[in-house]
């Protein structure tokens, strides 16, 4: 269950150092304090931020290209692992892509982060190939979900809501 304390928000450039602080401990290759500013600088881009009465539990990303969103960052805390933050971060950027008029998803996942492909199949993303060696050393899979903005697809969401909620 998602704690009763938790919120989720935009990300604003105040968070950028607490968003820093936990890519560098989730990736071996951090985005940088640039990187995040030149993102929330763009248009097109939703980042949000998971916290607990001040403290980030979480952030994710989102980048809307035509009738494609492409998920460019999710991270959540060790402390908060296990408790639907990802599921919580997640189930926003998708709202955000489908009301911006989004009908595919899209993302790449370590070939060896299980866990975060789990997740990204509940909303229905299925792999579809490789990128070889992109995140140095490791492969990653391509996901993707179509048509997320069919009844079908809202059905899902609905199902994942409850969830966040039992």
């Amino acid at each position: 269950m998602v704690r009763v304390g938790l919120t989720f928000r935009s990300m604003t450039v105040d968070d950028i150092p607490a968003v820093t602080t936990l890519e560098r401990a989730t990736y071996p290759t951090p985005w940088s304090e640039q990187v995040f500013l030149d993102e929330l600088g763009q248009a097109n881009r939703i980042y949000l931020i998971a916290e607990d009465e001040g403290v980030l539990a979480g952030y994710a990303g989102l980048m809307l290209v035509g009738e494609e969103a492409h998920v460019t960052t999710v991270a959540v805390h060790d402390a908060w692992r296990g408790r639907k933050v990802g599921t919580g971060l997640m189930i926003r950027l998708v709202d955000g892509a489908i009301h911006s008029g989004a009908l595919h998803l899209t993302l790449e996942v370590r070939a060896s982060n299980v866990i975060a492909q789990d997740l990204y199949r509940r909303f229905g993303m299925a792999p579809v190939g490789l990128r070889k060696n992109y995140y140095q050393n490791e492969d990653a899979l391509i996901m993707w979900a179509h048509d997320i903005g069919s009844a079908e697809y809202s059905e899902r969401l609905a199902t994942i809501r409850e969830g966040l909620s039992a």
